[in-house]
C-alpha cells in the first residue's frame, strides 16, 4: 500500500497521483522539431539495473509513475536492447489516462524502438500483440538489413547510415506529428541523445539502493562537452526521490 508523495521544492505539498507535479508544464517543441523528454531509474551508486533488469530498482511507486508518464507524451522513444531485456508490450495506458486523451482528442502514445542491427524477434510483445493501426515504429539505418523485419507488423523509418542519428530520428517523429517523445532508455541512447543536445526534460528517480550492475544510466560516451540543467522539482516517498531537471530555463 502506498501513501502520498511529498512534494519538497519549489512549493511544499503532497498528492496520491505522482503524475501531478508533471501535468502543468509547459511542453512547446521548437517549430517543426520535438520536445524531448527522458525518464529513468537509478541507485545511489549511479547503477541504471539489476541482473540485467530495471525492476529491481523501481518501487510500486516509481512503477506507477513509469506507466502514467507515458499520458504525457506522443511517442516512447525506447532503445532495442531495452525492448528485449524488459519484454515490451504494445503500450496501454491507465484508463483515466487513455480516456482524458480521447476526450482531448489525442491519439493514444506510440512506441518507437531503436535498432541498427534489427535483431528484433517476432515473438516480442509489442510486434506479437501490435495494434494493425498504430503498429510500433523501427527507427533503423540506411545500412542494416531491412529484410529481418520481414513479417513483422512494424513502420520502418530510415534514419541514419551505420547508427540511427539523433537529430534525424525526431526530425522523421515531427513530421509524423509525434512531437512529445519520451524516451525510456537504455543509457546508450539516452546518451547519444543527450550528445546531440535534444533532451529538454529529464525524469530521474534516485531509489535507496546500491549494488547494481556497472550500467550506468546515462552512456556518456559520445559527449564532447558538459551539459547543464537546472532542478524544477523535487518530490519524495520512501527514501526514493523524484527529480525533474530542464535544461536550460525551460520549464
Amino acid at each position: 500500500m502506498v501513501g502520498d508523495v511529498r512534494l519538497m521544492a519549489p512549493q511544499p505539498a503532497t498528492f496520491e497521483d505522482p503524475l501531478i507535479p508533471y501535468v502543468g508544464a509547459s511542453r512547446e517543441p521548437p517549430p517543426e522539431g520535438c520536445w524531448l523528454m527522458a525518464n529513468m531509474v537509478a541507485g545511489l551508486d549511479g547503477t541504471a539495473s539489476v541482473q540485467g533488469r530495471v525492476g529491481a530498482l523501481s518501487g510500486p511507486r516509481d512503477a506507477q509513475l513509469f506507466e502514467r508518464m507515458r499520458g504525457l507524451a506522443d511517442v516512447v522513444l525506447v532503445g532495442a536492447e531495452t525492448v528485449r531485456r524488459e519484454g515490451y508490450g504494445p503500450l496501454r495506458l491507465p484508463a483515466d489516462l487513455a480516456a482524458a486523451r480521447r476526450d482531448a482528442g489525442r491519439e493514444q502514445p506510440r512506441l518507437a524502438v531503436v535498432s541498427a542491427s534489427l535483431q528484433l524477434s517476432a515473438d516480442l510483445p509489442l510486434f506479437r500483440d501490435a495494434d494493425p493501426d498504430a503498429p510500433p515504429i523501427v527507427l533503423t539505418t540506411s545500412s542494416s538489413d531491412l529484410t529481418r523485419l520481414d513479417g513483422l507488423a512494424a513502420e520502418v523509418i530510415v534514419a541514419g547510415t551505420s547508427r540511427v542519428d539523433p537529430i534525424e530520428a525526431l526530425a522523421h517523429l515531427a513530421r509524423r506529428g509525434l512531437r512529445l517523445v519520451l524516451c525510456e532508455g537504455g543509457p546508450r541512447l539516452l546518451g547519444g541523445m543527450i550528445a546531440a543536445d535534444l533532451l529538454d526534460e529529464y525524469f530521474l528517480t534516485l531509489t535507496p539502493l546500491i549494488g547494481g550492475d556497472r550500467l550506468p544510466v546515462v552512456d556518456t560516451s559520445d559527449m564532447a562537452e558538459l551539459r547543464t540543467f537546472e532542478l524544477a522539482h523535487v518530490a519524495e516517498e520512501d527514501g526514493s526521490l523524484f527529480l525533474r531537471y530542464v535544461r536550460g530555463g525551460r520549464g
